[in-house]
């Protein structure tokens, strides 16, 4: 088979193109194997630009996720400088309570900064979950050990009825697991009472938070696994939940949410697909 120059001048022009980034469709239907070449080339170039788009999605994505951990770290840190600035001049009741509201503002910042940590190696697929034999009673307790301060201020009590043996990444899945408690709860009132269960069926077994607070609404449920959706409410940073979820579909498990409400509290519920 004989190729012509002007042929291959024309396809050296267009890959050129192709090179600036312009949109040269190359594709040749004749039966050839200077075709088959062209067509390759096409194929070729249109992988190049579905990864670019890709690229630039994930900037883009990395760009907005720069800007929310900003924005968290700033506003604590702002109200801790101003507190700071005033602490020295503040009279003795004063000084006590911006020196225990700036203790409050490092350890949320603390949780913050972890939790992103967490979130991101997640994200960079870095972590290899193990498959631990655990009894959900004893996941209960690890997931409650960074919780007592924060239960014993709000004069919340934990009740527990867990019997089922799971098989998950017990460090890993107690994370998401406190991060389901600490959200139940700061949507619970002062004195009340958060309930933990667990169970299986033939679909999965399960580990589920019920918290005492008004219940949520059906349309707010989808949000409140997205991160940073619930950044501007008063009550969190928008990251626990979506940590939550990360953790629990990177195990090939989900959490199903019933929004509760008429007096009932909304129930978080982690489930382990057997």
């Amino acid at each position: 088979m004989w190729i012509k120059k002007r042929e291959i001048e024309e396809l050296s022009n267009n890959i050129r193109k192709i090179i600036d980034e312009q949109n040269i469709d190359l594709r040749d239907n004749r039966e050839s194997l200077f075709s088959i070449l062209k067509n390759d080339i096409h194929t070729l170039a249109s992988k190049k630009e579905s990864r670019i788009g890709v690229l630039q999605q994930e900037r883009d994505g990395m760009t907005d996720t720069l800007a929310n951990i900003s924005h968290q770290l700033k506003t604590p840190l702002a109200s801790m400088m101003i507190m700071a600035d005033l602490l020295e001049n503040a009279p003795p009741e004063k000084q006590t309570e911006f020196i225990a509201n700036i203790k409050i503002g490092l350890t949320r910042m603390e949780w913050l900064v972890s939790a992103l940590l967490k979130m991101a190696k997640l994200d960079a697929g870095t972590i290899e979950f193990s498959k631990d034999s655990i009894q959900a009673s004893a996941l209960v307790n690890l997931a409650l050990e960074p919780l007592h301060i924060l239960l014993e201020i709000k004069s919340q009590e934990v009740e527990i009825s867990c019997n089922t043996e799971l098989i998950c990444d017990k460090r890993w899945t107690a994370e998401a697991l406190t991060n389901i408690i600490k959200n139940a709860s700061e949507h619970s009132p002062n004195g009340s009472k958060i309930y933990i269960e667990s169970g299986a069926n033939p679909i999965c077994k399960w580990v589920s938070v019920t918290d005492s607070g008004e219940g949520i609404a059906n349309n707010e449920i989808p949000g409140m696994f997205r991160r940073f959706e619930g950044s501007t409410h008063n009550k969190g940073y928008g990251i626990g939940l979506p940590l939550a979820l990360a953790i629990m579909q990177a195990q090939n498990g989900d959490i199903e949410v019933d929004g509760g409400g008429s007096g009932c509290g909304a129930t978080f519920t982690l489930k382990f697909f057997v």
